[in-house]
């Protein structure tokens, strides 16, 4: 049978494993290695490459959508062929979802299912394997469904005018847990936690587990992780940073300092809350808006509302992490294309409207794929061959050194990533293999820390820099879209 992309490829776990040292470059005091000196990472949910990009940057152009037409220039990505359209080896070819299906259920992305989806290669078991099922789910083989520029218009639109990957991939095949630790650690394995049945082997996160040092969403089971994370180093180096998420605030907050929860609030959408170093336990507020970004009472946790407070009053932190409420994350049956992209333009309407977006870098990615189909076979970097869980090649996804921590078998899918930013390439699509991590290494060797270590995924992590061009003048334009259509409203030069 004929597999999508080359046989497996298994490279880098000896390089993790032996790490120990500071490959960061040398950083002026107070300075980064880059003009970047802003960087916001804006991280939604549950998105394959396919599933958005499938077509780029041909899109069907139904009456009565909002048209997307692409500049004559654009260059062609890794998307679905002809071939794959028609004569797909799932049981199910990938099909065109239209702008009016833009709710649908969710889809099964568990660690073990879509390993088995991805079938050593071959990338067959798709459609029966992970489609969602449950109730409400009327779309039969659903994870072969996709958008165009139709419905993921602006998404469209910013690779027109910036920098895209087509070869940007999940860090491990799975869930939303895994995707936010490896965002900001690199590492699903910890120390407190040996055994939880399905969701935690051989130490491992390997589904969806909460909080452990949280007061809200905070039912069992829980996990408390070990090791260092990205905010820790920041701090050690006196770099302002901060996660921002839509439903953090709590709707009061008692004399003894115990939260009344948003209702809406998911641990799982706030990973340093899984790391006592770093974690915000009651939710409680900064002390004020100049304290944003640096260590008072709210240790660098916030909500949506505190982002802005920061930027009005002139300190937006060196290092931003975004995460939308719940219902304009993108992810399936809780969000839609739409309510992403509402979020995404008006966001990034208003950070290219900062004084700091002259120096800005906006990265827009994902932390799973929920299960659509994507038809990349990623390489994998890191095998893990525990039988109870592992079945890209039956009972196993490779075989790691004797060292190696089990249940960590990645690459997983393919993702969409966006760079925004002055300094970004125009209308590029850049090929380099990078994946969630590589915004971890950009982060640590921009700002010139040490990486994290103990089998981290940063210490093998390929640059982000192809997506830059930092040796002509930055593009000092603006691009406004609008939230609604996702079609440009104005370019204007600042």
């Amino acid at each position: 049978m004929r597999m999508h992309t080359t046989a497996l490829v298994v490279v880098g776990i000896l390089t993790m494993l032996s790490y120990s040292g500071n490959a960061s470059a040398q950083v002026p005091a107070g300075g980064t290695t880059t003009p970047i000196q802003h960087l916001v990472v804006i991280f939604d949910e549950n998105i394959s490459f396919d599933h958005y990009f499938a077509t780029y940057p041909y899109a069907l152009n139904p009456e009565g959508e909002p048209a997307f037409t692409p500049a004559a220039n654009t260059p062609g990505v890794n998307g679905l062929t002809p071939g794959l359209l028609e004569n797909n080896q799932n049981p199910a070819a990938p099909f065109r979802l239209d702008r009016s299906q833009a709710l649908t259920c969710d889809n099964d992305n568990a660690y073990t299912d879509e390993q088995t989806a991805y079938h050593g290669g071959l990338i067959d078991k798709v459609a029966q394997t992970l489609s969602g099922t449950g109730t409400g789910c009327t779309i039969p083989n659903l994870s072969m469904g996709y958008y165009d520029g139709n419905t993921v218009t602006a998404m469209w639109n910013y690779a027109q005018h910036f920098s895209m990957s087509d070869n940007f991939f999940a860090t491990e095949f799975g869930v939303t847990v895994e995707g936010h630790l490896n965002l900001i650690s690199g590492q699903t394995h910890q120390t407190n936690t040996a055994s939880i049945s399905g969701k935690v082997a051989s130490g491992s996160i390997i589904a969806n587990v909460n909080a452990g040092f949280d007061d809200c969403g905070n039912a069992a089971p829980v996990v408390q992780m070990s090791g260092k994370n990205i905010g820790d180093l920041l701090t050690a180096a006196g770099v302002t940073w901060g996660w921002f998420y839509g439903d953090f605030i709590p709707s009061a907050i008692s004399s003894a300092n115990v939260p009344t929860c948003n209702t809406l609030y998911n641990s799982h959408y706030d990973p340093f809350q899984y790391y006592k170093s770093t974690s915000n336990p009651h939710h409680l507020p900064p002390t004020s808006a100049t304290m944003i970004g640096q260590t008072d009472q709210a240790n660098h946790q916030y909500g949506l509302t505190d982002l802005w407070n920061a930027v009005a009053a002139g300190t937006l932190p060196a290092v931003t992490f975004i995460k939308a409420s719940t219902v304009n994350t993108g992810h399936p049956a809780t969000s839609t294309p739409l309510a992403e992209q509402g979020f995404l333009v008006e966001t990034i309407n208003a950070l290219q409207q900062t004084p700091q977006w002259k120096n800005m870098a906006i990265i827009i990615t994902y932390d799973d794929s929920d299960g659509w189909y994507d038809h990349v076979m990623p390489p994998i970097v890191n095998p893990s061959n525990d039988s109870a869980h592992d079945t890209l090649n039956g009972s196993t996804c490779g075989t790691p050194v004797a060292s190696a921590y089990q249940d960590r078998c990645g690459y997983g899918p393919r993702l969409p990533f966006l760079v925004i930013s002055p300094y970004a390439k125009q209308n590029h699509v850049d090929h380099a293999l990078t994946d969630q991590t590589s915004v971890l290494r950009f982060i640590e060797d921009n700002w010139g820390l040490p990486q994290i270590g103990d089998q981290s995924f940063d210490a093998i992590a390929n640059e982000i820099l192809g997506h830059f061009d930092f040796t002509s003048a930055p593009h000092d334009q603006t691009v406004i879209l609008n939230p609604t259509t996702g079609q440009v409203a104005g370019r204007y030069d600042n």
